[in-house]
């Protein structure tokens, strides 16, 4: 055997115990009994020290050596490129910091589902303040040892080769134009009518109709499932994927395109390539990669007059409600383009998200960074609220700085990726459009040429190139925002 199959399949044990600890994971979120959490985070931490201490034994320094003088193939060496990278990120961290950050990142997270419906940021912030100071000490580790500052150090395990000062560039050129075109759109919908949901919409029609949606877009049953989750995700792995959504019984908008957004993030993981299963060549590129495909299907594809035209007619079977106005065509076109600046990031449209984004990230790199403490969150995020959406969070944890998961586990440096991913999203269309015709696939209610398209140039690439390649080989640029933003202004102001 050579070296660098042994690494090979030492890879692939540690997949198969991440697969363990993702399965954990997804039914503590969709299934676990609330009485079990010490015991699931009991669990799951030490699957994480297991996992630690494979992704560190001491003869892998001295495998990758060896591995690197022999004749690999290309997918071979991007496969040793990136089973080091892995091993290096690892390797940093000490063994017990990795425990201890399970631990604080469960207890914190489970907590954090009643707190939030509480308002209680007093209780949060006890939890919380474990997470950030051990969040902190990851930073510092990593950001010594790969000369980068802690914060770029945390955004480089989500986006590799990305760096705070390339998205305070990228976002302060956003900040110029958002608001103005936000303002314009609103004015423009103002001499709208529109209808919104007001019947009663049971949780099991909207999933009915959210399975009939994932069948549209070719979601594989045999290996994945859709559940219910407080905040809802993609899990699990290529083989098994797990979906979940959030149903509100008085409205089923948010619920419907949720399942849309997941099933983009579930798709990607279906198309990876079964011959690098397992390795870490095989998984996604990154997460901005990964949200570029939930917002792909999701933004420009769910949210297209002729996917709505879709939703219309399966909607109206579900509820059994084809004269009822609210799911007419054009009133459904109107509600999943609504402009509104609110509160929630998860609930927001396509036109203000990115404020929210960007807030976030503005906040989680100066805490990380030493700059802010996490006491001072609360009213940086209400000072950034009303200066880019004109909207007040203070006292109102629940729907500000206490609405997402992310922070309750310490994944600071993730929030840049939804941002990335819409733009990428954008970029991947216009390029698209030279060869597909998108439209008439989605009129058709055959969105084969789509997914092929996404299947030859994102899915079957997994991690062979690095970001920037990746993007350049399937639309002949590296991320170019001006798509983005040509989009948003076609979508919203035409």
């Amino acid at each position: 055997m050579s070296t660098y199959d042994q690494l090979s399949a030492h890879y692939q044990t540690i997949h198969h115990f991440n697969h363990a600890q993702a399965m954990l994971g997804w039914d503590a979120a969709a299934n676990m009994p609330a009485g079990g959490n010490d015991a699931r985070a009991a669990a799951m931490a030490e699957l994480s020290v297991h996992v630690h201490r494979l992704s560190t034994q001491p003869q892998l320094e001295e495998w990758f050596a060896k591995a690197a003088q022999e004749t690999l193939t290309f997918e071979q060496q991007a496969s040793l490129r990136e089973m080091k990278r892995q091993w290096q990120q690892a390797a940093l961290l000490p063994e017990a910091l990795v425990q201890a950050q399970s631990m604080a990142g469960s207890k914190c997270e489970h907590a954090w589902r009643a707190q939030r419906q509480d308002n209680d940021w007093a209780g949060f912030e006890k939890n919380w303040k474990e997470v950030v100071a051990l969040s902190r000490e990851e930073a510092q580790i990593r950001g010594a040892a790969l000369g980068l500052t802690p914060y770029d150090a945390m955004l480089d395990k989500f986006e590799p080769g990305t760096s705070s000062a390339s998205l305070d560039i990228l976002f302060s050129d956003v900040k110029l134009w958002l608001p103005d075109l936000i303002e314009k759109a609103l004015n423009k919908q103002r001499s709208e009518s529109i209808i919104m949901p007001t019947g009663n919409y049971s949780s099991a029609t909207q999933k009915a109709l959210g399975l009939e949606v994932m069948k549209l877009l070719q979601f594989d049953f045999e290996r994945g499932r859709l559940d219910e989750s407080v905040h809802p995700f993609c899990g699990g792995v290529a083989s098994d994927v797990r979906i979940t959504t959030r149903y509100d019984e008085a409205d089923f908008v948010q619920a419907l395109m949720g399942i849309v957004h997941e099933t983009g993030h579930a798709r990607y993981e279906q198309g990876l390539p079964k011959a690098l299963a397992g390795l870490p060549v095989g998984e996604a590129r990154s997460m901005g990669i990964h949200e570029s495909q939930s917002l792909f299907f999701e933004m420009q594809v769910g949210r297209s007059k002729a996917f709505v035209s879709h939703l219309s007619r399966l909607s109206k079977d579900a509820f059994n409600a084809h004269q009822d106005p609210v799911f007419a065509e054009q009133n459904l076109q109107k509600i999943y383009t609504r402009v509104d600046k609110g509160f929630i990031r998860v609930d927001a449209d396509e036109l203000t998200y990115p404020a929210h984004v960007i807030l976030r990230y503005e906040i989680e790199r100066d805490l990380i960074n030493g700059f802010i403490e996490h006491t001072d969150v609360p009213a940086l995020w209400d000072e950034k609220m009303k200066a880019s959406l004109g909207l007040s969070t203070k006292d109102n944890y629940k729907n500000g700085c206490m609405q997402d998961i992310h922070w309750t586990d310490g994944a600071f440096g993730y929030f840049p990726s939804y941002t990335l991913g819409a733009m990428y999203a954008a970029q991947y269309k216009a390029t698209m459009t030279n060869t597909v015709d998108c439209d008439a696939a989605i009129q058709s209610g055959d969105l084969s040429p789509i997914f092929q398209w996404l299947s030859d140039n994102i899915w079957s690439q997994a991690s062979l190139h690095t970001t920037d390649e990746l993007v350049k080989r399937a639309t002949g640029e590296t991320l170019n925002a001006a798509h983005f933003r040509k989009h948003l202004e076609g979508r919203y102001l035409k």
